[in-house]
């Protein structure tokens, strides 16, 4: 299985690289983990935010490979526990899919990503900055293949 994170932002900070490229690294062991930074559409005194949306959805759309189930990653979707997230994992490496994962900009992502998404994950109430949610999400997902794995990182 190979699990794809779709980031609309770039030059994040060394600390969120150094984060997330840790727990990737961890993760490889098990599954394959690619990051793709999506550059943001710029602001101008012209676009409105649903131009901006669309031409990031744009952007996201010709990176995913074919295939893929969709998880878009937005504050109104489900809030699942960490053992939610292993089992539906162990479902998706039973089915062999291909999963991508998609966190938008500042101002999230465009309707089309939510109605075609399999699920929408919400990681929290809280609103965090998009370079933490990256390292937040790969942290959760090394979590989940450990409990999958009995390995004792996740402790009940």
């Amino acid at each position: 299985m190979k699990l794809y994170i779709f980031a609309v932002g770039n030059k994040m900070p060394d600390w969120i690289n150094a984060a997330f490229s840790e727990y990737a690294k961890r993760l490889c062991q098990e599954i394959k983990v690619y990051l793709f930074e999506i550059k943001p559409e710029k602001r101008t005194s012209g676009k409105h935010k649903e131009q901006v949306l669309h031409a990031e959805w744009q952007r996201i759309e010709a990176a995913i490979p074919a295939g893929c189930r969709i998880i878009a990653l937005d504050e109104h979707g489900e809030q699942w526990t960490t053992v939610q997230l292993a089992n539906t994992m162990k479902q998706w490496m039973f089915e062999g899919s291909d999963y991508a994962f998609i966190i938008g900009g500042a101002d999230g992502l465009h309707d089309e990503i939510k109605s075609n998404a399999q699920h929408s994950l919400a990681l929290s109430k809280l609103t965090f900055p998009h370079g933490l949610v990256r390292v937040m999400l790969i942290e959760q997902l090394y979590r989940a293949v450990s409990l999958i794995k009995n390995h004792p990182y996740h402790r009940k």
